[in-house]
Parts: structure tokens; sequence; C-alpha cells
């Protein structure tokens, strides 16, 4: 093998190897001009196993241009490898493009629903006079539920309120809570006097679903306790929440009424906001039904751990849906459960 002859075959493969190589289109286009410049059978390797017959004194010099020709087609198979996968990429990342040319389609807007809008102003009208928030839980025992709250196990009271006890092995006595109550109790024994407390809440009663009832609703209770507490401070707040709720001008009357946990118990109206209490087919009389409230039994204020002898208080318990219902001028009640865009779209200001 002549030496001048083979550096010149090896340098006519490099450039042969370096056009197959730019000629590729395609990572497996390269991958056979790989295969074609560089696998066993190609000219280049074909001169490198032959170095063994070439003497002894012309071998460095030949090996020297046989890793130069290498080196230089590994270096452009490479390099033209990283533009075909940039240009891969760049048509991937081209046909998943978003066109945005022209004004893209917007996703509706969520909102709060109108129960959590209600009961949440309701609650700030409240927090603005000086209450504080608690919360408690959905599952009560019938001590906090009822019997802490001046409810025996033989009071009618009970039945009214068709409770939906749990089956719990070893608990007897858990049930679904019918009312937002038993925090008057809780909120008592874990703090003294003077105490001024909102709660809401979602309970429970065994009604069947209709128009004005439902198994599942909502309450705000309030509940204050104070030395020198009268129904003068009951009505004023009501009437501050009231104002806050509908309209500056709002009045509230109380009527005589029975809850087993105050005395005297009172059942609340509002003025009619619709006719401004003339009397309408909406309220009849121009007075609407809110709430219950009265002066926190003496019996009840002994179960929480305070002594009636100083102290009073009164407490009032609300129904988000009625209030809302009365706002807005809803109908039915299965209106708030039905999940009806069309309905709840109505109330996607965020405001009450």
């Amino acid at each position: 093998m002549d030496p001048g002859e083979t550096i010149a075959a090896l340098e006519r493969e490099r450039e042969r190897g370096l056009a197959v190589i730019r000629e590729a289109a395609s990572l497996e286009a390269l991958r056979d001009a790989e295969v074609a410049i560089l696998g066993r059978r190609a000219p280049v390797p074909s001169i490198q196993r032959s170095l063994g017959d070439v003497p002894p004194e012309e071998r460095p010099a030949l090996g020297r241009a046989i890793n130069e020709v290498f080196e230089a087609l590994r270096e452009a198979l490479a390099e033209r490898e990283r533009e075909l996968r940039a240009e891969r990429e760049g048509a991937v990342a081209e046909a998943d493009a978003i066109d945005v040319t022209l004004p893209g389609r917007r996703l509706p807007m969520g909102a709060l629903h109108v129960l959590t809008q209600t009961e949440r102003a309701m609650v700030d009208a409240f927090v603005a006079l000086g209450y504080r928030v608690m919360e408690g839980p959905e599952v009560e025992t019938d001590w906090y539920n009822f019997e802490a709250l001046n409810i025996p196990p033989d009071h009618p009271a009970r039945t009214v309120q068709d409770t939906l006890y749990l089956d719990v092995p070893d608990a007897p006595d858990l049930l679904l809570r019918t009312q937002t109550s038993p925090m008057q109790i809780k909120a008592m024994e874990v703090q003294p006097p003077p105490l001024y407390v909102v709660v809401p809440g979602r309970t429970y009663r065994n009604d069947t679903l209709d128009a004005t009832h439902s198994p599942v609703f909502h309450q705000v209770e309030g509940l204050a306790v104070d030395e020198g507490l009268s129904l003068a401070d009951m009505k004023g707040t009501l009437e501050a929440w009231a104002r806050a709720m509908f309209s500056a001008d709002q009045r509230v009357r109380l009527r005589p009424d029975y809850f087993p946990f105050v005395e005297p118990g009172a059942q609340v109206d509002v003025s009619c906001f619709a006719c401004d209490g003339s009397g309408c087919r909406i309220c009849g009389n121009g007075w609407l039904e809110i709430m219950g409230a009265g002066m926190v039994h003496p019996k009840v204020l002994e179960n929480g751990g305070v002594d009636p002898e100083r102290y009073t208080g009164y407490a009032w318990g609300i129904g988000v849906e009625r209030v809302a219902m009365l706002r807005h001028g809803i109908p039915d009640i299965r209106l708030f459960y039905e999940g009806d865009v069309r309905f709840l779209e109505q109330f996607a200001g965020g405001t009450v």
C-alpha cells in the first residue's frame, strides 16, 4: 500500500462522507449515512484495519491521517444530529402552536354560589357589629344538640325537627345537627362572658324536599352573653343587621313565640322591601318572617357554665336560604341545589 495514495484516498472519503452527512434530511437518514461512512465495511475503517501491512516507519503519519478523518466525520455527524433534532422540535412546536392572531375564546368565569354569597354577607354584617365567627362540627351528640339547649328526650320539639341519628357502634347519641345552636353551649364553655359570636353552618333534618323545605339547609346562629343585656339590645342588633342586608330604612318587629332554649322567645319580622310595609302579594300584611330569636334560657346559661344570676344573653337563628329567597324573590328552595347554570349565572356578579 502506497502511503501517498492511501492518504489521498482518506481525503476523498472525508469529502464524500461530509457530503453524505450534509445531505441527510432526517435522523433516520443520518443513521444510514453513519453506517455508510463509518460502518465496518466502509472505506475508512477498512483502511484502518490494513494499517498493519504498512511499514513501521510509515505507520505514525498514516495513523494520524486516519484519526483526523474519523474525528472530522464524527464531529460532522454530531453537528448534523443537533441540527436535525432542533428542526424536529421546531416542527412539533409549530404543529402544536395556538393561533393567537384572533381573540381567543374566553372560558366562562366562575363565581360563588348565591347561598355562599348570602351567608358571607350575613356574617359580615354581624362581624361589623363586633361579633366574631365560630364554626362547629356537623355531627353532634344528643347533649349539645338537645338536652343542653333545654330540649329533654320527651320534648315535642324533637319530633318536629325529625332528627337524623347515626348508626355508630358504641356511640348511640351521635346525630347530624338539626341547627347551629349547639355552638351556643360550646362557645360558653370555651370563653367566659362577655361573649359575642356568630356561627354559620350546614344543618340537617329528615324533611321531604319541596318548594320550601330541604333535608339539608344552612343557618347563621348568633349568641351574645354579657351583663345587663335585654330584648332592646337584641332588637337593636337585629335591626342593624337587617339594614345592612336589605335597606337603610328597614324596620324590625318582634312577635311572641316559643323556642325551648330562649325565654321569652320571639319571631322576628322585617318590613317588606317590596312594598315598604304597605302590604302586597309577597308579604300580605307588610311584614316578612325572617328568624326566631329570644333571651337565652337560664338553664341553657347554666349548662354552658355561665351564672344566670349575673349574666343575661340573647340568641337568634337565621336560615340562609330564607334570606336569599326573600332578598332575590326566589320562589322555590330547590333551585339552589339543582345546579342549573341559567339560574346560577344571575348571581355571578358576586353581590347579594
